[in-house]
C-alpha cells in the first residue's frame, strides 16, 4: 500500500489550491495533470497486480474446498462399507485440507480489503484527474489574464521620464514655454495684436473721437 504515501497531495488536494501556491500556474497544472497520470497508471498496475493475487488466491481456495468436500464424501463411503481405519484417514486429510480452507479464506479477506481500497484510490485519482482536465483550460486562460491586468496596471504605474507619455507631457510644457517666449518678444517690440488687427484699430479709434468729441464740448469748441 506504500505507493498511496507517494500521491501525498495530489489526491488529497484541490487543483485551485495547486494554482494559488504556484510561481507559473500554467506550467504548474500541466505538471499536476503529468504527475497524476503517471500515479493512476502506477495505481492501475497496482490494482491488476492485487486481483491477480486475488484471483489465484481465490482460486487455491476453492480447490482446498472441494478437497475437503472430495475427502468428507470418501470418509462416508468409508463408513457405509463399515472400514473405520479408512474413515478416519479420509477425515484426517479433510481436516488438514479444512485448515487450508481456513487459511486462504483469511487471506482472500484480507487480499479483497486491500483490492478495495486501491480501487477507491484509483477512483478517486480519476476524478482528481477529471477535474484537473476540465479545469486546465479555465485556469490557464485565467492565469494569463492576471498577467495581462498585472503587465497593464505596471506599464501605467511606472510613467517615469523613459515612457511614451513622460516624453508627450514634457514636449507639451516646452512648446508653452515656447510660445510664453515668443508673446514676451512681442511685447517687448511694441507689437501689439489689437495693432495688427484692422477691426481692433476701428475701435480704438471711435473711442479716440468720443474722447475728443467730448472735450470740445467741455471747452465749447
Amino acid at each position: 500500500m506504500s505507493i498511496f504515501e507517494r500521491l501525498g497531495d495530489l489526491v488529497r488536494s484541490n487543483v485551485n489550491d495547486l494554482i494559488d501556491r504556484a510561481e507559473d500556474p500554467e506550467k504548474t497544472v500541466k505538471q499536476a495533470i503529468i504527475d497524476m497520470e503517471e500515479q493512476l497508471k502506477k495505481v492501475t498496475q497496482s490494482l491488476g497486480n492485487a486481483i491477480a493475487s486475488l484471483n489465484q488466491v481465490t482460486k487455491q481456495l476453492n480447490d482446498a474446498q472441494a478437497e475437503s468436500d472430495s475427502w468428507k464424501e470418501k470418509a462416508k463411503t468409508c463408513l457405509a462399507a463399515d472400514k473405520q481405519d479408512l474413515a478416519r484417514q479420509a477425515l484426517d486429510n479433510k481436516v488438514a485440507k479444512d485448515k487450508q480452507v481456513e487459511q486462504y479464506t483469511q487471506m482472500r479477506d484480507t487480499m479483497q480489503a486491500q483490492v478495495n481500497e486501491i480501487k477507491n484510490q484509483a477512483d478517486l485519482l480519476k476524478q482528481k484527474l477529471e477535474e484537473a482536465r476540465s479545469q486546465q483550460a479555465m485556469l490557464v486562460a485565467r492565469s494569463r489574464m492576471a498577467d495581462a491586468k498585472e503587465n497593464m496596471a505596471k506599464t501605467l504605474g511606472d510613467m517615469d521620464s523613459k515612457s511614451a507619455f513622460a516624453k508627450m507631457d514634457k514636449m507639451e510644457r516646452k512648446i508653452e514655454e515656447k510660445e510664453a517666449r515668443a508673446d514676451a518678444f512681442s511685447n517687448m517690440s511694441g507689437i501689439e495684436s489689437s495693432e495688427e488687427d484692422p477691426f481692433a484699430q476701428m475701435d480704438k479709434d471711435a473711442a479716440i473721437d468720443s474722447e475728443m468729441q467730448k472735450l470740445r464740448e467741455e471747452m465749447g469748441l
